[in-house]
């Protein structure tokens, strides 16, 4: 047996016990909110209505279907771009067109896998929000809304995603055996200026933000801001309910232009109170310095990685256990794009539980520098609204989720 068969080989056994894993972890989740759908677990029984409890399991049981069916079709995507040899094919008549694997070359690859992936993504993206969204009453979207979103999106991909890529590549040829550290600190430089500027360039291409209007929440958040030693750049309302009813609060930017922003349909569901003890939570994970563990994990992980892809670029075996036939710089990086998360999967775990930590670590804070009982009362209303289960298998959740689930996390708020 070849090196190269031999690398086909554990690619597919790698990929069939991924599938495996997600089927039963799937499958365990689907029945364990079946089980528990007639009946409210007893601490959420005053706050949500056993209809809400319904609605909530069959929106869980729909999202795990389709993200079942729409995982199939990525993995029936991913063989047929490699062992299929459409990535071979590819390459080959754009070689027909350029005469050469440059740069050009390289260029068109991603964008006809890009094109590719796109297409086969479409019908799923449509019907997760005409379809299942809307069904269980959260799809605002119109298909207006839609079509725009796509049409900007393929403007930043072309506007930035190609200058980028080109710098990679030249990178990757012209800094010798070390390129992979070169393309790292480009890349930490890059992923460091897209947090800056994504704020006031790119966010108001998809949304509306307006100041936050004068009022009891406004004085409110500028007095827990002021206990917390928190300087922003502003406070904006963002029109989240052109998309969808979740609702939602996030920080964005980095230094001063640091920004926070709030759903309308967050301000529209909660009491100022609860809005105050949800932005404490949030206000935590910047105390904390979340954002920048992560960050840093996030960084030393991409090292790692690039190092690995440094060892594998020479290699023939690589290529052709995957189904290409001819080495080159573009595809190296394409083919490793496509199978790094299929090996990556079975550490999808430690990630989740470095989030849960840090939400955890963040509703301390919160409960230390706002009301710990407003914080419950505005999580149980957006379990209630987003219609979030409230009785999770405890295996999918351990490997999945990235927040504690419900009764734990209200359970921990109640102790402080």
């Amino acid at each position: 047996m070849t090196s190269a068969t031999t690398f086909s080989s554990v690619f597919l056994i790698v990929l069939g016990l991924a599938a495996a894993l997600r089927l039963w972890l799937a499958g365990r989740q689907y029945r364990h909110v079946a089980a528990h759908r007639e009946v409210v677990p007893f601490e959420f029984a005053a706050s949500v209505p056993l209809a809400e409890h319904r609605k909530a399991a069959d929106y869980t049981q729909a999202k795990i279907r389709f993200a079942m069916t729409s995982y199939f079709a990525e993995v029936l995507l991913l063989l047929a771009l490699t062992l299929g040899g459409l990535l071979n094919w590819l390459d080959g008549a754009w070689f027909g067109v350029f005469g050469e694997r440059g740069y050009a070359h390289g260029l068109a690859l991603f964008a006809s896998v890009g094109v590719i992936s796109f297409v086969v993504d479409l019908p799923f993206s449509l019907y997760r929000s005409f379809v299942l969204e809307a069904r269980f009453g959260f799809n605002k979207m119109t298909w207006r809304t839609a079509m725009a979103d796509f049409f900007k999106q393929a403007v930043l991909a072309v506007v930035i995603g190609a200058p980028l890529l080109l710098a990679v590549l030249w990178l990757m040829s012209a800094m010798g055996e070390r390129w992979w550290l070169y393309v790292w600190l480009f890349w930490l430089g890059f992923n460091l200026l897209v947090m800056l500027l994504y704020p006031t360039l790119i966010a108001p291409l998809f949304n509306k933000f307006s100041p936050l209007p004068d009022g009891e929440l406004k004085e409110r958040i500028g007095m827990l801001l002021a206990r917390c030693g928190f300087k922003t750049s502003g406070l904006f309302v963002m029109d989240g309910s052109k998309r969808s009813a979740h609702g939602n609060a996030y920080f964005t930017g980095l230094g001063k232009a640091k920004r926070i922003v709030f759903f309308d349909t967050l301000i529209d569901k909660l009491q100022p109170a609860e809005v105050e003890a949800v932005l404490a939570h949030e206000l935590g994970h910047f105390k904390r310095r979340h954002i920048w563990k992560r960050i840093a994990v996030m960084a030393a992980i991409s090292l790692a990685l690039l190092w690995v892809l440094g060892q594998l670029i020479g290699q023939s075996w690589f290529y052709q256990g995957l189904g290409v036939a001819t080495p080159s710089t573009a595809m190296a990086l394409l083919l490793f794009s496509q199978v790094l998360p299929v090996f990556l999967f079975p550490l999808t775990p430690l990630g989740s539980l470095l989030s849960r930590r840090h939400e955890y670590e963040a509703d301390a804070y919160a409960a230390n520098h706002a009301n710990a009982d407003d914080l419950v009362t505005a999580l149980v209303s957006l379990y209630r609204d987003n219609a979030a289960t409230l009785t999770p298998d405890p295996i999918h959740s351990l490997f999945y989720d990235s927040h504690p689930p419900a009764s734990l996390r209200i359970a921990h708020l109640r102790g402080y």
